[in-house]
């Protein structure tokens, strides 16, 4: 998993795309504060830059830091959801325009992941994550289901997991309002 993270790290910094597993399906990841990144998964995922992406981050502590306003809410959804949790804010900040929603909105998840957790400790931002698969097909569950297609297309394919054929799920996704309401987008 070491040389894993540390190759991860020199394409992440530089401003590639990497092939990874997260604690649900496998994904498309870069620098989400860096715009041309965040266009080449675009690029690949043949993906419209008007269907937005969330971000990892490894500790709830963080998400002050990419929004204008944490909702008090958003602390117990953290703490008491059992599954992995996407949940979108308001307010975006400190993160690449073209990876914000046009309502100024962003997904943020708390990877619970180890590989996840190390990496993003390392490289101290938060890293992209969208299914690794073309825009319109069915998200793979495992890394034996991610087209050829999509694996030369990015810069570095993480080998941690490749052999792990169970089949994942992807998060659960929530919306919070300005006052605390709460939207059920996925289960």
């Amino acid at each position: 998993m070491d040389s894993d993270i540390k190759k991860a790290l020199e394409v992440l910094k530089d401003g590639g795309v990497i092939l990874y597993p997260t604690d649900t399906i496998w994904g498309l990841g870069c620098d989400a504060a860096n715009e041309e990144a965040v266009e080449k998964i675009y690029t690949i995922k043949k993906r419209s830059d008007q269907k937005s992406m969330l971000v990892l981050l490894d500790n709830a502590n963080k998400i002050p830091s990419y929004i204008t306003d944490m909702p008090e809410i958003a602390w117990d959804l953290i703490d008491l959801t059992e599954k992995p949790l996407t949940i979108i804010y308001s307010g975006a900040k400190n993160l690449a325009k073209n990876l914000v929603a046009q309502d100024g909105s962003i997904g943020i998840r708390i990877s619970q992941d180890d590989f996840n957790q190390k990496l993003i400790r390392k490289f101290k931002k938060p890293i992209v994550s969208t299914s690794a698969n073309i825009s319109g097909q069915k998200a793979p569950q495992n890394f034996s289901e991610i087209s050829e297609e999509i694996i030369m297309a990015v810069d570095y394919v993480v080998e941690w997991k490749q052999d792990d054929f169970s089949r994942a799920e992807p998060s659960s996704i929530v919306k919070l309002g300005s006052g605390g309401e709460i939207q059920i987008i996925r289960a």
